[in-house]
């Protein structure tokens, strides 16, 4: 782990031991309330794959490292109902503050304010990460491969059980792909950029998509630009997308929208 994200990682930590200053674990434990309602997520993409429909998860972010600032007058909530007016399936939140401007708060604003699932989109390296994803109502959560131990993994999947809590087990490489597979947990996200030095092949899902068994539900993240590419998946067998920049990067969210559900 190199580059980017060793430095987002190392910001992370810095972040995370500032919020337990300021509200320790067991204090966070407290505030999460019993009315929160859970959004089903894990089992909506197993099923979609098995119909053969498109599930997308649509990305909501200001900025990235890779394409620095993306949308200047920022309003999370006003793109999430446009989003989930166009059939978006669920909503990525960015809530990483440095290199992606985004807010821990937006996701209790998105959930409060639409009806689809809400994943949490963000660096999760401690335990914390995960009480506060639910004290904040997301319903989804990323863990990512690169950047925790398989001892970490198996333990944070064991809290967001205990939290009912989905999440998506994001792998980028063969090896990172094999340790994804012995945690048994049903959905896969193959991120198609290199995180460490941020190039993207779509192709990438393509190539690791053959090492996973039917047994595994494949989530195709990043750098997905057209209906073609949708096709080039369909085609294949995968039927999820968690989609960001190219709709964000559009000039009209609906009607990218409407070619990649029903033109895929």
């Amino acid at each position: 782990m190199n580059n980017i994200l060793e430095k987002i990682c190392e910001n992370k930590k810095i972040e995370v031991e500032k919020a337990k200053k300021k509200c320790s674990l067991n204090s966070l434990k407290k505030l999460i309330s019993e009315k929160i309602i859970k959004r089903d997520f894990k089992n909506q993409v197993i099923e979609y794959s098995k119909n053969k429909k498109n599930f997308l998860i649509g990305e909501i972010k200001k900025a990235s490292p890779s394409a620095g600032e993306i949308i200047k007058n920022y309003d999370p909530l006003d793109i999430a109902r446009i989003y989930e007016k166009s059939g978006v399936n669920a909503i990525s939140i960015l809530t990483e503050e440095k290199y992606f401007k985004g807010e821990i708060d937006h996701l209790s604003l998105l959930k409060q304010n639409t009806n689809i699932p809400i994943l949490r989109k963000d660096f999760i390296i401690d335990e914390y990460q995960l009480y506060e994803s639910k004290v904040y109502q997301a319903d989804v959560v990323l863990l990512i491969v690169s950047i925790l131990n398989d001892d970490q993994l198996i333990k944070f999947i064991e809290i967001s059980n205990d939290l009912n809590l989905d999440c998506i087990i994001e792998a980028h490489n063969e090896e990172e792909v094999k340790r994804a597979l012995k945690l048994k947990y049903p959905i896969i996200g193959i991120n198609n950029r290199n995180l460490k030095n941020l190039k993207t092949d779509v192709k990438n899902t393509i190539n690791l998509f053959t090492n996973i068994s039917k047994d595994y539900t494949v989530i195709a993240e990043s750098g997905i630009k057209s209906s073609l590419d949708i096709k080039m998946y369909n085609d294949l067998g995968i039927f999820n997308f968690l989609i960001g920049e190219s709709i964000l990067k559009s000039k009209n969210y609906s009607s990218f929208i409407n070619k990649i559900l029903n033109n895929g």
